[in-house]
C-alpha cells in the first residue's frame, strides 16, 4: 500500500508527498489500494502561532463569502492556564492526518507549522478546491462561558453551493457521529443535535467541497480544558475526527 502524508502548506497541495507517520493505528475499513488514485482530505487547523504578533496582518478585511468583509484571521482563544487553541488545533490537525495517511489517504494541511500568520479564512475556504479534495474539515476549539461544554460541528447555512448542502451535511454528521462514539457529549450551548447552522464562518462560505468546522470543547471549561491541554486527549480528538472522515468517504 502507498502510504501518502502532505502535512505541509497548501502552496505544496498538487505534489505527491510520501511519508511514514509514527504512532498510527491503522483503518483498514478504508485502506486504498496502490492502483487507485487516493482520496485528498484537506486539514485546517485553526488561526497560527504568530497571529497575536501581526495584528495588521490579521485584521485586513477579505471577503466572507456572502457578500461582506471580515477579518482575515483571529488569535483564537486559550485555556485559563494559557494553553492556546492555534496549538491544540495544529497538534489534533497533524494526528489526523497521520491516520488518514496510514489508510492511504493523502492529507493536505492548510499550514505548515504553528509558526507562521494566517493563513486568510478566504484562503481556507478555496483550499478544498485547490487541493481538488473530497472532504475538508476545520479544527478549533472554543471560548465560551466556563460552564459550557461540548463540541459541535457548523455547516455553511444557508447553502452557497451544491457541496455545502447534501455533501456538507453527510460530512457533518459522519464525524458529529464519531465524536459521539468516542464519548464526547454534544454541546450543550449551541447549536441542536451536536450541528450548528452558520451564515458567519467565511471559511465555510467559500468552500466549494464538502466542509465542516468541528469545535472539539471548550477550552475555558476545567475538565474539558485539562482535556485539549494533554497529549493523550488530543490523540482522542484525532482518533474521532479521522473516524468521521473514514465513515464519510467509505459511505460514497
Amino acid at each position: 500500500m502507498r502510504v501518502l502524508l502532505c502535512a505541509t502548506a497548501l502552496a505544496t497541495a498538487a505534489a505527491g508527498c510520501t511519508g511514514t507517520p509514527e504512532r498510527v493505528r491503522p483503518t483498514a475499513a478504508v485502506t486504498v489500494p496502490a492502483s487507485v488514485d487516493p482520496p485528498v482530505v484537506v486539514l485546517d487547523p485553526g488561526h497560527n502561532g504568530r497571529n497575536a504578533e501581526n495584528r495588521a496582518a490579521i485584521e485586513r478585511q477579505v471577503p466572507d463569502g456572502r457578500g461582506g468583509m471580515k477579518a482575515c484571521n483571529t488569535t483564537g482563544t486559550a485555556t485559563d492556564a494559557g494553553y492556546p487553541e492555534h496549538a491544540f488545533t495544529f497538534d489534533v490537525a497533524t494526528r489526523v492526518a497521520q491516520r488518514l495517511a496510514a489508510a492511504g489517504i493523502r492529507a493536505v494541511l492548510t499550514r505548515a507549522d504553528d509558526d507562521g500568520v494566517g493563513p486568510c479564512v478566504d484562503e481556507r475556504g478555496n483550499a478544498g478546491a485547490a487541493a481538488d479534495a473530497d472532504a475538508v474539515v476545520s479544527i478549533h476549539a472554543d471560548g465560551a462561558a466556563p460552564e459550557a461544554s461540548g463540541f459541535h460541528v457548523a455547516l455553511s447555512d444557508p447553502p452557497l453551493h451544491p457541496a455545502q448542502e447534501a455533501p456538507a451535511r453527510a460530512l457533518g454528521v459522519a464525524v458529529r457521529d464519531a465524536m459521539r462514539a468516542a464519548g464526547f457529549p454534544d454541546a450543550d450551548y449551541i447549536g441542536r443535535d451536536g450541528l450548528d447552522l452558520r451564515a458567519d464562518l467565511a471559511g465555510l462560505n467559500h468552500a466549494t467541497r464538502p466542509t465542516v468546522l468541528v469545535e472539539c470543547a471548550n477550552m475555558r471549561h476545567p475538565e474539558e480544558a485539562a482535556l485539549v491541554s494533554s497529549p493523550e486527549g488530543r490523540d482522542r480528538y484525532a482518533a474521532a475526527i479521522a473516524a468521521g472522515i473514514h465513515a464519510f468517504l467509505a459511505a460514497r
